[in-house]
């Protein structure tokens, strides 16, 4: 099992200067995008902050994720499939789960942070 851990750990650090880098910065940019357009859509509708309200409302729960990976998903999919390309060129195997990770970090982690916060600021005014 320890085995595993460190191929994990070599593996996600040798992504930050391996081939297609430039996606570890362009892919939480357009997460970036997408969660301050919906952070302000929410603001302006007066809706609380998505990761909190995600959180804490469980009567709404399913339609916050629904709507959340509307805005998201699209990002999810391009990191994930990008990362998929990047183990075939790289390590000429695919492994799922860092995949999904790396997919997740890139996308989902940004979208998560900056859509509650935009919502928050703008709320504010």
């Amino acid at each position: 099992m320890d085995d595993v851990w460190i191929r994990v750990a070599e593996n996600m650090t040798a992504r930050v200067s391996g081939p297609m880098k430039f996606r570890l910065v362009l892919q939480p940019a357009m997460a970036a995008i997408s969660a301050i357009r919906s952070g302000l859509n929410d603001a302006k509708s007066g809706k609380p902050p998505y990761f909190w309200s995600l959180a804490t409302d469980r009567t709404q729960r399913a339609n916050l994720i629904k709507d959340g990976w509307k805005s998201v998903g699209k990002v999810f999919i391009l990191a994930l499939t990008l990362d998929i390309v990047y183990q075939f060129m790289e390590l000429r195997f695919v492994y799922p789960g860092e995949a999904v990770a790396v997919a997740f970090l890139l996308a989902i982690v940004p979208y998560l942070v900056l859509c509650g916060l935009v919502t928050r600021l703008m709320s504010k005014k």
